[in-house]
């Protein structure tokens, strides 16, 4: 993975890591999107990271990102990967702002709405409409699950980006998954580049239809969690 991300730092792939790291720095003088801003520390905890869940995007697949906030994983994933295409829901208006011009910038293949998760899954343009979900830093896995699983369809999955001991946040998400149509499909635990800190790409996939009932909406989903 590490030779991986030092390979695609250059050519067209590292310019447009380079364009999106001035747009987010700028950006983040006035609107406090992320409080990683120095660049080594930037590559690894969120370029390097976002890429790590890269094989569970399958080719040319439509992929939804819940609490996108300043475009992780999803924007380092549409750079190194032009063929996936990404629909980006995030409720903060100026953290729209900057997605809409980071993908204008870099040419990415993504729309972006400011919209909450659980509004956006009662949407019938979105509801089980996409073939992958992710999310990165945004709840625990069983408030997650509700967020992302009715954005899922049927033999597509859910990609959640957390920390390094999961294990905890898994089992608690277990009867979650079972009454949103998931299955624990994956989680795999890795190490950050320079004692950056543990990870967990957790995958979780969809076999059955998410009954109609979720998300509950009005903040249940984080209050009473299933």
């Amino acid at each position: 993975m590490q030779d991986y991300f030092e390979s695609i730092r250059t050519g067209e792939t590292g310019k447009k890591f380079d364009a999106f790291y001035e747009m987010l720095t700028d950006y983040n003088k006035r609107f406090n999107l992320t409080r990683i801003t120095e660049r080594g520390e930037c590559d690894v905890k969120h370029f390097y990271d976002s890429l790590a869940g890269e094989r569970w995007f399958p080719q040319g697949a439509k992929c939804a990102e819940v609490g996108s906030g300043a475009g992780f994983p999803s924007v380092p994933l549409m750079i190194v990967r032009p063929d996936l295409r990404f629909t980006l829901f995030e409720s903060v208006g100026k953290k729209t702002d900057f997605l809409k011009a980071a993908v204008k910038e870099l040419g990415l293949s993504a729309e972006v709405f400011t919209l909450r998760a659980e509004d956006a899954a009662r949407h019938i343009g979105f509801r089980a409409m996409f073939d992958v979900v992710c999310a990165r830093a945004v709840a625990k896995l069983n408030t997650l699950c509700e967020y992302c699983l009715p954005l899922v369809k049927v033999g597509g999955r859910m990609v959640a980006y957390k920390g390094g001991d999961a294990e905890e946040e898994i089992e608690g998400a277990r009867n979650a998954m079972q009454v949103l149509g998931g299955q624990l499909q994956s989680a795999e635990s890795f190490s950050l580049p320079d004692g950056a800190g543990g990870r967990t790409i957790v995958v979780i996939g969809k076999v059955s239809r998410t009954p109609v009932l979720y998300p509950r909406g009005k903040g249940r989903e984080r209050t009473r969690p299933l």
